[in-house]
């Protein structure tokens, strides 16, 4: 059964997009099995830039079938806009892109909800307030869940949400703490006419993708499963509660697509040469060192703002015990090494070995995130480089310093590398194996 995934072993935004494109021509079937439209990916061709966040990489291959498994969040205007961008830079979308009929709705009200929660407290999460978290807790909760299927029954839909919507009114007063804060209030039939709309362009994607899947394994065809987010936001797994509301690892296939775990062969991790993390939770090797220190330059230099909402990532330094953790949670066979152009011209780089956690050193990474808060980092100097790299084609042209931090980061991970990127286009790849 021949089943690749793609995972992210940091805390997301590691690049994760370019590997799959360059990989889906090996492909017939590329499927998003978790998240949501707060999952960021972008794909680079020459001056082409197709920056996504709710579809699978492969629509921009007509020739590739792309598919938003049932594990999936679908907010329906996010995907409107998303299929119309395409089509308006030429990229065809249509039977090339399904969506499970399983896959949860969005509605407005999990945006008002996250935006309330997020308020009304101290200890915020630092969520992208799109609504996925509200989504995943009405999934679990079942009462109060829509599922994409439902928004092709209108009669059926309008008696649900005349059962949903002044619940969630309630609630979201109960929210508030003071009047100054009035939450916005939802009626059911103008949100029932909306979605409907919505459910019209929707209708010709939406599917059973569980069965379309066993049918293209049973056929003997490719599939490559992306996983959206990093392996340190996986909500078992991860630094919780500074994670996401779903299963970002490849554990996540299973019961986000309906394919078995047998079914896959191949996973291969994806790693930043640095580490970046968006909204708050614990990082140890983090460059906190001013608007004019290492941090800040990497930021600048490896674009590190949100694709979803902009923000400006935090940065630092590569850890290899966190990666260590995920790759072996995720059950990797290799791993891919990007943005190492980024550090081009920095004298000296640090790797994280290992953390002194109350004065002792540990070489494991804390499953709680509460010990991982008190974890100073333990560091590894190496010699950096000057040259510009990002026109190299092997490995064996690259500086001799960004040769060995390379197989540096393979040695401290215990996996041989396969890729190594050095630039945003997907040529600007160099393969090792």
């Amino acid at each position: 059964m021949p089943g690749t995934c793609v995972v992210g072993l940091q805390w997301g935004d590691e690049a994760k997009g370019k590997i799959v494109d360059l990989l889906g021509d090996q492909n017939d079937f590329v499927v998003r099995f978790n998240g949501g439209a707060n999952a960021g990916h972008t794909v680079v061709w020459g001056d082409r830039k197709f920056a996504l966040s709710l579809l699978p990489t492969g629509v921009l291959k007509p020739h590739v079938q792309s598919v938003i498994g049932n594990g999936v969040v679908v907010y329906p205007p996010r995907f409107i806009e998303e299929v119309d961008k395409l089509r308006a830079v030429g990229i065809p979308v249509g039977a090339n892109l399904m969506v499970s009929n399983h896959a949860h709705v969005i509605f407005p009200y999990h945006m008002e909800e996250e935006r309330l929660a997020e308020a009304n407290v101290d200890a915020k999460l630092g969520t992208t307030g799109r609504g996925i978290g509200p989504c995943y807790q009405d999934k679990v909760g079942r009462r109060n869940a829509v599922r994409v299927g439902e928004l092709l029954r209108p009669d059926h839909l309008r008696e649900r949400l005349r059962q949903i919507v002044p619940f969630k009114n309630r609630l979201m007063h109960a929210h508030c703490a003071d009047a100054s804060a009035e939450p916005k209030a939802f009626d059911a039939n103008r949100l029932c006419d909306e979605y409907l709309g919505y459910a019209e362009t929707l209708k010709p994607h939406v599917c059973d993708t569980a069965r379309v899947l066993h049918e293209a394994f049973a056929a003997g065809k490719n599939v490559l499963f992306e996983a959206a987010q990093g392996s340190l936001l996986d909500v078992d797994h991860g630094t919780f509660p500074y994670v996401t509301s779903s299963s970002s690892l490849p554990s996540g296939i299973w019961s986000g697509s309906g394919v078995p775990s047998r079914a896959v062969t191949r996973i291969i991790g994806i790693v930043k040469a640095y580490t970046s993390r968006v909204g708050r939770g614990p990082f140890p090797t983090e460059l906190d060192d001013g608007p004019t220190g290492i941090g800040e330059r990497i930021r600048q230099i490896g674009r590190e703002f949100g694709t979803v909402t902009g923000r400006p990532r935090r940065t630092g330094w590569f850890d290899s015990i966190a990666v260590k953790y995920t790759a072996t949670l995720a059950g990797v066979d290799e791993i891919t090494v990007m943005l190492l152009d980024v550090l081009s011209g920095l004298p000296e780089l640090k790797l994280g070995i290992g953390y002194d956690l109350d004065g002792e050193r540990i070489t494991h990474f804390p499953s709680d995130s509460y010990d991982l808060e008190r974890c100073k980092p333990i560091y590894e100097t190496m010699p950096g480089w000057s040259e510009d790299i990002t026109k190299v084609k092997t490995l064996a042209g690259l500086p001799t310093a960004a040769r060995r931090y390379v197989d540096r980061i393979g040695e401290m991970v215990g996996k041989k590398i396969s890729f190594v990127s050095i630039g945003p286009d997907r040529d600007q790849t160099i393969h090792l194996s």
